[in-house]
């Protein structure tokens, strides 16, 4: 099969009979094998109930139903693991990502061999304030901390290499971060195509201004996990032992001035009683604490399975002889 369509939806009955005869339609006029999966994020607005009718009237759609609403995230990982095409892509179910872009995302996959490749959509028709200025800034800082050079990480029109999807774990509100997540696990052939952006046509947008402070904390865990994440004593110890160190030379320095101005017979105070004793040894605490968060952060590394450690592309068997 060449590809799979994978689109998460959440209360989108009015779109999905105008998308689904649109996607149906550039395949036909393209000739491609293909599926159509629908992961229907828990809507409450008879979309499963649409879903359900197109699959049974055509063979190619498939559908996967969520028993609440758990997040695009945890949509596209469920659509991912059911993806059979050696291409997959990825829109989302509003109609502001355009079916024809399918035949150049798949392209830029299959001839100019593209492990990914995520829509920009440059020209936009949403508020400047609400969502364009927001975005541009995400985006901004999204590639200063990954070092992925894309304009639109959060664009849902996305193609992907099988091989791709089927390695990475999209979790949390992870779906924003893929192609870092994608980068992370050696797929670092990463493109871009200028897409169509359209004008919602049906409902309201399920996102708030919310997605972007979540976003940006999102951003500070991922910037974490590919820089640390198998080696978290690399950061944890390091400016554990720094702070450690810088409160015990504190302390030393507060220890041996009252020990000189006593030998000189100058008037002292209490060690105790000296405010900055206790800033050193606050300073110490926390050096441990930090060291400790490391030396824990490896143990639960070494507890877990040495597959999910590193992955094998590729075996050759040597020649014995």
């Amino acid at each position: 099969m060449q590809l799979s369509l994978v689109i998460p939806l959440l209360n989108e009955a009015e779109s999905i009979p105008e998308l689904y005869t649109w996607i149906r339609k550039v395949m036909q006029e393209n000739g491609y094998t293909y599926e159509v999966l629908f992961v229907d994020d828990g809507s409450t607005d008879g979309s499963w109930s649409i879903i359900s009718d197109l699959a049974l009237q055509d063979p190619h759609v498939k559908g996967i139903k969520f028993q609440r609403n758990f997040g695009k995230s945890q949509a596209l990982h469920a659509g991912f693991a059911q993806a059979a095409g050696d291409v997959v892509i990825t829109m989302d179910a509003d109609l502001q990502d355009s079916p024809d872009e399918i035949p150049g995302l798949y392209h830029m996959i299959t001839v100019d061999h593209f492990d990914m490749v995520s829509g920009w959509k440059k020209k936009r028709y949403d508020s400047v304030l609400a969502k364009n200025l927001p975005s541009k800034l995400f985006n901004w800082a999204a590639r200063k901390t990954s070092g992925v050079h894309l304009n639109d990480f959060n664009c849902g029109l996305k193609a992907y290499r099988k091989e791709v999807v089927k390695n990475i774990e999209v979790s949390g509100e992870m779906h924003r971060y893929i192609p870092v997540l994608a980068k992370n696990e050696g797929f670092d052939k990463i493109g871009e195509k200028v897409v169509q952006h359209q004008a919602r046509k049906y409902g309201t947008t399920k996102f708030g201004m919310s997605r972007f402070i979540y976003g940006f904390l999102d951003l500070i865990t991922i910037w974490f996990l590919s820089k640390f994440g198998k080696r978290p004593m690399h950061l944890f110890g390091t400016l554990g032992v720094i702070t450690f160190m810088v409160g015990f030379v504190a302390a030393a320095i507060i220890g041996a001035s009252k020990l000189m101005k006593l030998y000189q017979g100058k008037p002292t105070i209490l060690v105790t009683q000296d405010p900055w004793f206790f800033i050193a040894l606050a300073t110490m605490i926390i050096g441990t604490q930090l060291f400790l968060a490391g030396f824990l952060g490896e143990l639960i590394l070494q507890t877990k399975s040495n597959t999910s450690r590193y992955k094998i592309a590729e075996y050759t068997r040597l020649n014995e002889n």
